[in-house]
């Protein structure tokens, strides 16, 4: 027994020795005649979508990320995001602010490089660039003027019912000066153009602030917005659209206007509307511009069956009220056009709140409402929150603000419209995307096919989710209060 067992170790040894001294001749050989055999690489995995990110603590300030995000066949278990491109929606105009006059004095105001590089920066399409695409300007001086003006501003008791004193002076070294550099830049920017008063001799209180135009002057100011329209053309820049009156309701700012809808439409269909057609102006008539918690206004005005066909549609703002009043006017005027053209940060906000607030509301809220612009404010203030009128708004937070040093400092509205206007060019439309939990959202598909979705974690947690695109998954992450553009 011990030998049928023996004689096949003895074999076993004897095979295990010729084999370890063949093995040590090929190792010797192959280290002296050939060159030694490369491990396999590892496959490359490459990211299928740039993801860009803001979190509310400011530790990452619209930032690319290296997050690799591949799209994958496999589903699983996480709150879905759906992007729907067979479900198209309104195209988008653009994203941006209100170039106030305070704002071009204190742009101005810097040296001549950094101007440039600012004005890049803000309108440029570069690749440090947010891309600001439309811009929304007073006629006349706004509230972040250092005093009220017009452009036919006369002696207490004189008229001008030829508008033979009308002109842009007043303007020609700030805002308009400022606007050809940024045409240079953005020569596609659209620009809304509403003023906060007529001419003071207009008026039944002679003031800047409140009081309602008189009805013996309707024709003589509708003729005066001509008068921009075509001045402003001269200058070089065509103003795509104008509202009657900024916060028709809102009499108490300086400078401002009382308004009703009956007067807007009197004003529009008797006046406005005729004076445009008459002199070949394209400029849209856009209704109402102020708070989203009276949608009837509008409705109201774009219900007169002679004043409709003048008014291309109607634009809110957000300090009253529920965003979802732009869908209330769609559904009412769904031929017609929505623009939600002002919200503003204040000195006393927080960067955190302010962000997630904004980007839920006017940002995603607005879009996913029908709107075809989405505008913060004031674009740039100095660092008390000036220039503004004495009644103005002594809060308002610019996107930048200006130190008397020529620092810049690039505030909270900054972030929230650059998450849009950096991705999102004229000319895009928006598309389906379902809303899940606290991950607010909208998506868009560009011209050049290309496919962005805005994302903003409202909840208090980090959150995990699948964006799903074509039958095909991704899994990305948003920290609570951060946002993030996801573009493929």
């Amino acid at each position: 027994m011990k030998q049928i067992i023996l004689k096949p170790i003895k074999t076993i040894f004897k095979n295990l020795s010729f084999l370890l001294l063949v093995g040590l001749l090929v190792n010797c050989s192959s280290s002296n005649d050939k060159e030694p055999i490369d491990e396999p690489e590892e496959p490359i995995v490459t990211s299928d979508i740039d993801f860009w990110l803001t979190k509310g603590d400011r530790s990452v300030l619209l930032s690319q990320q290296e997050t690799v995000l591949s799209f994958g066949t496999k589903a699983n278990n996480y709150p879905q995001i759906e992007i729907n491109e067979g479900q198209k929606f309104q195209s988008v105009d653009g994203f941006g602010f209100t170039l106030t006059g305070g704002s071009a004095m204190v742009i101005n105001q810097l040296s001549t490089e950094k101007k440039a590089e600012l004005l890049q920066e803000l309108f440029g399409h570069g690749d440090s660039d947010i891309s600001i695409n439309y811009i929304r300007l007073s006629i006349g001086a706004s509230d972040l003027d250092p005093a009220p003006y017009s452009y036919n501003d006369l002696e207490s008791g004189k008229t001008d019912l030829n508008l033979d004193n009308f002109s842009l002076d007043a303007d020609k070294s700030g805002v308009i000066s400022l606007l050809k550099e940024i045409l240079k830049i953005s020569p596609n920017i659209k620009i809304m153009a509403t003023p906060w008063s007529p001419p003071v001799w207009m008026k039944d209180n002679d003031s800047f602030k409140g009081g309602s135009l008189q009805t013996k002057y309707y024709e003589v100011y509708a003729n005066y917005f001509v008068k921009y329209i075509q001045d402003m053309k001269a200058e070089g820049i065509i103003i795509d659209a104008i509202t009657p009156q900024n916060e028709p309701l809102h009499p108490g700012n300086v400078p401002s206007l009382l308004m009703t809808a009956q007067e807007q439409i009197n004003f529009i269909k008797n006046n406005l509307g005729p004076a445009f057609k008459a002199a070949n102006i394209t400029t849209k008539i856009v209704a109402y511009d102020h708070n989203c918690d009276q949608p009837e206004y509008p409705i109201t005005v774009l219900n007169d069956v002679d004043a409709k066909p003048f008014i291309d549609g109607a634009a809110f703002h957000l300090y009253a009220g529920d965003i979802n009043a732009l869908t209330t006017f769609h559904n009412a005027h769904s031929d017609k056009n929505v623009y939600f053209t002002e919200q503003y940060t204040a000195s006393t906000g927080e960067f955190n709140g302010d962000l997630k607030w904004h980007l839920k509301n006017v940002i995603i809220g607005s879009m996913r409402n029908w709107s075809k612009t989405a505008l913060e404010w004031n674009l740039a203030n100095n660092t008390s929150y000036e220039p503004h009128t004495d009644g103005g708004c002594t809060t308002c937070k610019g996107a930048v603000t200006i130190s008397s040093g020529g620092n810049i400092t690039r505030n909270v509205g900054y972030y929230i419209v650059a998450h849009a206007s950096k991705f999102v060019p004229l000319g895009s439309t928006r598309i389906g995307s379902n809303i899940t939990g606290d991950l607010n959202n909208v998506a868009f598909k560009t011209l050049e096919g290309k496919i962005v979705l805005i994302v903003e974690n409202d909840g208090v947690t980090n959150q995990v989710f699948t964006i799903k695109y074509k039958d095909k998954w991704v899994i990305a992450a948003l920290d609570a209060g951060s946002v993030g553009t996801f573009v493929w």
